[in-house]
């Protein structure tokens, strides 16, 4: 097994190190404070060609491998949380399943917008009623002589505030299941998308999401995103790529925590030495080093499955649940180490265990991947 990066790929992650480094870090504590999107470092971010890096060059991406992908949310989560979750939407999420399943118009109008940043661009599947259960669609598509008219509600949409457009799941065949969602492209601005400000959340704040109502939203049959009823296809292949980027996520809040640990614990004093030179924090240190290698390797397999393969859903599914727990165990551990020094609010380990609980729960929980793992290993 060959795990060395490519000169161009250490180059491109050079690059994104420095400006995680000089720009991310230094803006994390205040994105996380306000809860405001941070529109002009994620402006900053899509200049250094982050907005669609899996997409070719030829449609204004960068061209880049998954491993690749994967390894530039973990460096950008390393410092912010936040703005690794909205790069990981703007790709996995949204450019790349128009590069899969859109038609040439739709490339044309969308792609290299997306791809180059000039664009912003949601994922609204979730519903009051269709988190884990993603195929019970309660938002409807009913066709006219004019296209499709859109009603329903969509919830936790990410991006939204600043969205140029979003790809907006509704059932075109309601009863049926994931057989009758379809995926649409609309415009953010479309006569009949109000937003709606989602409620605040624990940690990963300043992800600009939005609830909406779709009131009777008129779009093209030219807008829809593969075939009819190809809606949960297209969203399930998007959610493939988007698990590896939140495992990708988890491990960089992961490393941020234990870098923090490993910092305080040869800094801070008690009983005459530093605390690093006790048993009882070594081997918290030595739990948490292994638990996140053990996960970057399960990351690290995911991602290239995820080039190499069709689907990649059982090893997304691996690798997002062991991040996000083995993340969450890092940033637990880490609060012990540092103690009231961490527990305070304000803290960056205070943030980072906030911001971790939520890889295990948003673009399916826990449980969700532990059913797929299982259905996956049971059938052979």
């Amino acid at each position: 097994m060959d795990l060395d990066l490519s000169t161009a790929q250490q180059a491109f992650l050079d690059r994104v190190a420095r400006f995680s480094a000089k720009q991310v870090a230094p803006a994390a504590a205040a994105i996380d404070e306000t809860g405001a999107f941070p529109l002009a470092l994620v402006r900053a971010a899509f200049e250094l060609g982050l907005a669609g890096i899996t997409v070719p060059s030829e449609r204004s991406g960068a061209g880049q491998d998954y491993v690749t992908y994967a390894l530039t949310v973990e460096r950008l989560a390393r410092s912010s949380a936040t703005l690794a979750v909205i790069v990981g939407v703007q790709n996995s999420l949204v450019a790349e399943p128009i590069a899969r399943f859109g038609t040439k118009a739709q490339k044309e109008t969308w792609l290299a917008r997306l791809a180059s940043g000039r664009s912003i661009g949601a994922f609204a599947l979730s519903e009051p009623n269709a988190g884990s259960d993603a195929a019970n669609q309660q938002t409807v598509a009913r066709l006219d002589d004019r296209g499709y008219v859109l009603n329903g509600r969509k919830v936790w949409v990410a991006n939204a505030a600043a969205a140029d457009v979003a790809i907006v799941f509704a059932a075109t065949q309601p009863g049926v299941g994931g057989r009758g969602i379809s995926a649409f492209l609309v415009p953010m601005d479309a006569p009949g998308l109000e937003r709606v400000a989602a409620a605040d959340s624990l940690g990963v704040r300043g992800l600009g999401c939005q609830d909406f109502e779709l009131r009777d939203v008129h779009v093209d049959r030219s807008s829809m995103l593969g075939g009819p009823g190809e809606g949960f296809r297209v969203a399930m292949w998007a959610l493939d790529g988007g698990r590896v980027a939140i495992a990708a996520q988890a491990l960089g809040v992961g490393q941020a925590a234990l870098d923090a640990a490993l910092a305080h614990a040869k800094a801070r004093e008690a009983f005459g030495q530093p605390i690093a030179n006790y048993q009882a924090i070594q081997w918290m240190l030595a739990d948490t080093a292994t638990e996140l290698e053990a996960a970057r390797v399960l990351m690290l397999k995911a991602a290239d499955a995820k080039d190499r393969q069709p689907r990649a859903t059982l090893e997304a599914a691996m690798a997002k649940l062991y991040a996000s727990q083995a993340a969450h165990r890092a940033a637990d551990k880490a609060m012990q180490i540092l103690a009231s020094a961490g527990y305070r609010r304000g803290s960056t380990v205070e943030r980072l265990f906030r911001d971790v609980r939520a890889t295990e729960i948003y673009q399916g929980t826990s449980e969700v991947q532990r059913m797929i793992i299982a259905e996956a290993i049971l059938a052979g």
